[in-house]
């Protein structure tokens, strides 16, 4: 276990290294930093001016060097447009997103792991044609359309749930269904993929010979095992959630890193918008690190 888990952990940070390499040379490909911070209507002598108080006038090795080693210390530097610390900017933001992509995680697992039991358990019955359809209407809809949609139904017409905002828990309910919904049909289908290869496997037929009762048999012995692959896509579902959240913040006006990123895009923010790109990064490298070990440990087979 200790081997497996050093290489999952050298694995993890040659992705991280490789992402921040690649989020600190993107923005620089997109053209003259100091051009666009500078604005349009800037001379040369205030661009010139611009960029050795950046210290973009520097190789771009001796900048990744100093950006990496100040990101290390949790400082990003100062945004452009916010008058803050781009690590107060995140610190402020981060809990919304975290928030909802928490909820929305728990809505798509609290729904698709028992359509995906109850599809493979009732296998070619109305039930396991309806999951399906389901499952591929998930993938098919985009999920600002569906958020819209929510928000026609439930805010405009029946007026249950507040429109956007993020002022109370109730804020929370439309956004997270839009972003979970996303995440379901994966979860659905791997879980009912799992579930009929156990029920097929020897051991479950010898708890039926020995006369379980079925609902014995499909919870302690089935799904159990059935469960192990959904932790690790739950990890990474979660991940592309955090990173997916911008459309659907912008969609429900949530104050969370999604939002932030949007907006720092449009304002060519780019110390913030670095920041948010290496953070998510680094989030999403952690959980499929997490469920890795966390795979290992329940299934020895996967060490080797």
């Amino acid at each position: 276990m200790l081997g497996f888990a050093l290489r999952r952990i050298l694995v993890a940070v040659g992705v991280a290294l490789t992402v921040s390499v690649a989020s600190f040379m993107l923005l620089h490909l997109s053209g003259d930093l100091a051009t666009a911070i500078a604005g349009p209507e800037a001379t040369g002598e205030q661009i010139v001016a611009v960029r050795a108080q950046h210290g973009l006038d520097q190789p771009l090795v001796v900048q990744f060097g100093a950006w990496a080693w100040r990101a290390l210390h949790l400082d990003f530097g100062r945004s452009f447009y916010f008058p803050e610390q781009v690590t107060d900017l995140l610190a402020a933001r981060m809990p919304v997103t975290l928030t909802l992509g928490v909820i929305a995680l728990a809505v798509a697992l609290l729904v698709a792991i028992p359509l995906g039991v109850l599809a493979a358990f009732y296998r070619d019955t109305w039930l396991d044609r309806a999951a399906l359809a389901v499952s591929v209407l998930g993938q098919a809809m985009p999920s600002f359309w569906f958020g819209l949609t929510l928000i026609l139904i439930f805010s405009v017409n029946l007026r249950w749930l507040p429109v956007s905002g993020n002022a109370t828990w109730k804020h929370f309910i439309l956004p997270a269904v839009a972003l979970g919904y996303y995440a379901m049909p994966a979860v659905m289908r791997l879980t009912r993929n799992g579930m009929l290869e156990v029920l097929s496997s020897d051991y479950v037929r010898t708890a039926r010979a020995k006369g379980l009762p079925p609902r014995k048999i499909l919870i302690r012995h089935a799904l159990r095992n059935a469960v192990i692959p959904v932790i690790a896509l739950a990890a990474v579902q979660f991940g592309f959630m955090l990173g997916g959240s911008i459309v659907i913040e912008a969609v429900f006006s949530l104050q969370g890193l999604g939002q932030l990123a949007w907006e720092s895009i449009a304002r060519n923010d780019f110390p913030v918008v670095q920041a948010i790109v290496l953070v998510l990064a680094m989030i999403y490298i952690a959980l499929t690190l997490a469920a890795d070990l966390l795979n290992a440990l329940l299934d020895p087979r996967l060490r080797s």
